[in-house]
């Protein structure tokens, strides 16, 4: 297939609309709204009462990102509030007068939506296929919640159960909870300390008339900021926003300041978890400079530097030393002064006291000895590459620049990235020996000192001085305004497909800031040859990007991180994927790495050694999380086949042993026999020379032979034997449900398109679907319950698979309502209300799916494989606009059968009946008594 190139007059037009569409006059302007500033491609704009909206016109993207932040979060919470304001963002969700079912509508403009609450903020947005009609839907939606959401008693009573199980599934991951721990011991007033989900208490008790109040308070235009970020025309959108945000008035309150300072801390803290785990983690907070101070670039780049693959001090002293098998570092970006997080995971075996010495040994050293400059430019290389391709795509600066309006202002997302530039090693060094003291950290046990050092962190500066004339750099390219559909992406994309060598899907495309992805996919081996190979497949793919023949692990990350370039490499038994994002002008060097890493890998005895530990880490920490074990039986026992097949799902203790048992030498040997790219395929979406590229793939893997011939798994349709299992998850105050069926399906089936549909309906819907609306929104039993349909494109086999988070008192009722919506679907069917909202929902969310580029990119390197063209998906969605509710009905009828699911859940069963017991009154255990 032959791509049509963009004509250059085309071309032309494109970016002169997009220059149009920045350079609006105060004549342009709607009455009441004034432009303040605009910085690489964001403009500003206020309107009277006090909304500020920030517009992002992005022509290259077919989506609409619509993100509004309300300068609240929990730190703005009194006493018994806490958690308030992410019950509020709940709450939200449940409607208006004017839009009294906003999860229907959101299905039903195939949104990608979400709300978020963190310490400084709350944020709603809705991602959607770019019209004006959805646009208008949206702008109106979000106006309207804005101050007249129900905020109900009735919807409360439900939805506290739901946040309460959301707090409850925190409660089962040991990082999250000594994290807590460790935040609620370095703070003694600031809120910062405190959990943003709030305490289990408060949020049982709430009176409706305070979260009423406090809804009133912060859920106004003059605490808002509006962002509107992809493909729109921006002098309509203004016109929009005014039409429906202008009309709300100006509060006359007046918000106040949040005027809690956290005092200095004057000596090390300790906190100590004892619970059911199978890793062990130690973790050191430090207090840091808020995210607008000048202190805090430096501080990222510090603790970069410290926790980097391979060459970060604590990675070196604990991961190459075998003392813990990863380190990590999170530092957050807050409003006022913050904390880092830096941290470590230790194997159950290994001594923790040990590792916990020469953890703090090293954090303690990294105040006396400078880093070299050459690490520190790694370091910030690092940060600079996250920091780009986030900005290069307007989707992610959509939803991403919360945090910096969040911190003071959005224009601060721009000077972090300035900062960073600017850091040098003098700079870290100052941060160490600043904020790096044993008496500013929250670890370890008190020592008292004659002559104590103590940190004095500073406070926020003036944020609007900071920021007041700042112009930033020169906006990036635009890109082009891209048609998704699939006619329009077969015709645009050229196909190089020949036997026995590597297969290419080529689709150049314009795009903002010239980004570019791409997915390389290997295929190797049999059934019979990869019979008992155990853990060796997958320990070489881990093992792939840890150097090359001529670099090392080291050298390979910073070129990748000097090509501005996220690279990954994953796989299973047979194949191996290479995903990649960079830039126009660095793809070919990157493509050049990546085909030095897959056909002269470095296969490292060392490195191997460590890679064996984190897997193993990894699985060690499933052992007692009521999601992986659920997951895990599920799956082995729904799949058929025996051990030693390279399908087989191993239990936890048989994964650990293979991975034990696997050696170097294996590696080798199964590199040797089974790479090579005569079975591969690679497709590449976004901007780039098609020539160039084609050329550099073709000859670096064109000729690349593998030794053994490649023949794909089967996998034929087994009906698997119906159960109902209950595993226990001691210690666990959230517990997991999982069932599921295979079932004799092709996606070329003719009933696959109606129960698609119908599943969409049943339980895969965002928060519209019958089991969230039955079990999450009206019995306020599961934070997060979904369902999903799929089936083999090659063999005749599917599957149908729900699962759900709960609290464990709470199975028999989920169960029971799981059980009850399920049999409703066979037995009533859908109803053609539903069907049209649910036809216009999935139809649109498939363009929204096929304008990310990654997915894209993923899309045509499948169907390579499958030797499909897009023609299949339009084929296929005009099957679905054909449904009626006479075919889904059938069909569901004919597969969806409760009495044959495997059920599997894990959870705390035991204590949750014995704490059922302990509540009930003697009396009404006999059957006596007075109620």
């Amino acid at each position: 297939m032959i791509s049509k190139k963009i004509g250059s007059k085309a071309l032309g037009i494109v970016l002169i609309s997009a220059m149009l569409s920045n350079s609006l006059t105060a004549q342009d302007l709607p009455r009441g709204v004034k432009k303040i500033t605009s910085v690489e491609g964001i403009t500003e704009y206020n309107l009277e009462n006090g909304l500020k909206v920030l517009l992002f016109p992005d022509p290259s993207k077919p989506t609409v990102t619509v993100n509004i932040t309300y300068n609240v979060g929990s730190r703005h919470e009194g006493y018994g509030e806490a958690g308030m304001a992410h019950l509020l963002e709940h709450l939200v969700f449940k409607g208006t007068p004017k839009h009294p079912n906003v999860p229907q509508e959101l299905t039903e403009h195939g949104a990608r939506p979400n709300g978020t609450t963190w310490y400084d903020r709350t944020n709603y947005y809705e991602t959607f296929s770019s019209s004006e009609e959805n646009l208008k839907w949206a702008l109106d939606l979000e106006a309207d919640r804005m101050v007249n959401s129900f905020i109900a008693k009735k919807d409360l009573d439900t939805e506290f159960s739901v946040v309460r199980n959301e707090f409850e599934s925190g409660e089962n991951n040991p990082f999250r909870v000594l994290m807590q721990r460790v935040a609620d011991a370095a703070y003694s007033w600031h809120n910062y300390g405190k959990s943003t989900i709030g305490n289990r208490s408060d949020i049982e008790k709430y009176p409706i008339e305070n979260i009423q109040a406090f809804y009133k308070k912060y859920y106004q235009p003059d605490n808002a900021v509006l962002m509107v970020a992809g493909k729109f025309d921006e002098s309509k959108t203004l016109g929009m926003i005014s039409e429906y945000f202008g009309k709300i008035p100006k509060p006359t309150r007046i918000l106040p300041a949040t005027y809690t300072q956290e005092p200095v801390q004057d000596g090390e803290r300790t906190v100590t978890v004892r619970r059911t785990g199978d890793v062990q983690m130690v973790m050191a907070a430090y207090h840091i400079a808020p995210g607008s101070h000048a202190d805090y670039p430096p501080t990222e780049v510090l603790n970069e530097y410290l926790t980097a693959e391979p060459y970060g001090k604590l990675y070196k002293n604990l991961v190459e030393k075998k003392k813990a098998t990863s380190v990590f570092n999170l530092t957050f970006q807050l409003h006022d002064p913050g904390y880092a997080i830096l941290g470590m995971e230790v194997l159950k075996e290994k001594s923790v006291e040990e590792a916990k010495a020469d953890f703090l040994a090293t954090l303690d050293s990294a105040a006396k000895v400078k880093p070299s400059a050459e690490d520190v430019e790694r370091a910030k290389t690092a940060l600079l590459k996250n920091w780009d391709l986030t900005f290069r795509n307007s989707e992610r600066v959509g939803l991403g620049i919360s945090e910096f309006i969040a911190v003071g202002d959005w224009r601060l997302a721009y000077l972090f990235r300035d900062q960073i530039r600017k850091v040098t090693a003098d700079d870290v060094f100052r941060i160490a020996q600043l904020y790096l003291k044993p008496s500013n950290r929250t670890v370890g046990v008190f020592i008292p000192e004659a002559n104590s050092s103590r940190t004095e962190v500073p406070e926020a500066p003036d944020v609007a001085a900071l920021v007041k004339d700042y112009k930033g750099e020169a906006q990036v390219d635009q890109g082009e305004a891209f048609d998704p559909s699939p006619a329009n992406i077969d015709t645009r994309t050229v196909r190089v497909e020949k036997p026995n060598t590597i297969e290419l899907a080529l689709l150049p495309k314009k795009t903002r800031g010239n980004v570019v992805v791409g997915r390389i996919t290997l295929r190797y081996g049999d059934e019979k040859s990869l019979m008992n190979k155990g853990a060796v497949p997958a320990l070489t793919v881990s093992l792939l990007n840890k150097g090359t023949k001529t670099k090392t692990n080291q050298q390979v990350k910073d070129e990748f991180d000097k090509l501005n370039a996220r690279v990954g490499f994953s796989g299973g038994p047979n194949q191996v994927i290479v995903t990649i994002e960079t830039t126009k002008a660095n793809l070919p060097a990157v493509i050049k790495l990546v085909t030095e890493i897959l056909k002269e890998p470095r296969l490292d005895a060392g490195e191997f050694e460590k890679i064996k530990e984190e897997e193993i880490a990894g699985i060690e920490s499933q052992r007692s999380d009521p999601q992986a074990i659920a997951f895990t039986q599920y799956q082995r026992a729904v799949t058929p086949f025996p051990k030693g097949d390279p399908r087989y799902v191993g239990t936890f203790d048989e994964d650990i042993a293979e991975i034990k048992a696997a050696t170097i030498d294996q590696v080798k040997q199964f590199y040797k026999d089974f790479y090579g790219a005569s079975n591969a395929t690679a497709s590449i979406v976004g901007d780039f020379d098609k020539d160039e590229i084609q050329k550099l793939l073709t000859s670096g893997l064109g000729s690349w032979k593998s030794a053994k011939p490649f023949k794909r798994l089967v996998s034929p349709f087994v009906a698997a034997k119906p159960e109902n299992t209950s595993i226990e998850a001691p210690d666990k105050a959230n517990a997991f449900f999982v069932a599921g069926f295979p079932m004799p399906l092709q996606d070329t089936d003719p009933d696959y398109p109606a129960l698609i549909l119908g599943n969409y309906m049943l339980g895969q819907g965002v928060l519209n679907s019958r089991l969230s609306t039955r079990i999450r929104q009206k019995d306020g039993l599961s934070y997060g319950v979904y369902s999903q349909l799929s089936a083999s494109p090659l063999d005749k086999n599917g599957s149908f698979m729900a699962y759900a988070i709960y609290a464990p008192q709470n199975v028999e009722k989920l169960e029971q309502a799981f059980k009850e919506e399920v049999e409703r679907a066979v037995k009533d069917g859908f109803t053609a209300e539903e069907i049209k909202a649910a036809k216009s929902g999935y139809l649109q969310s498939r363009p929204v799916g096929r304008a990310q580029d990654a997915s894209l990119s993923a899309t045509l390197n499948n169907n390579l494989y499958l030797d499909r063209t897009m023609n299949w998906d339009a084929d296929f969605e005009k099957k679905i606009e054909s449904l009626t509710p006479e075919q889904i009905k059938a069909a569901f009828n004919k597969y969806i059968d409760y009495n044959k699911l495997v059920i599997v859940k894990a959870g705390d069963f035991a204590k949750a009946k014995k704490g059922a017991a302990e509540a009930t009154p003697p009396a009404a255990v006999g059957g006596s008594g007075k109620k």
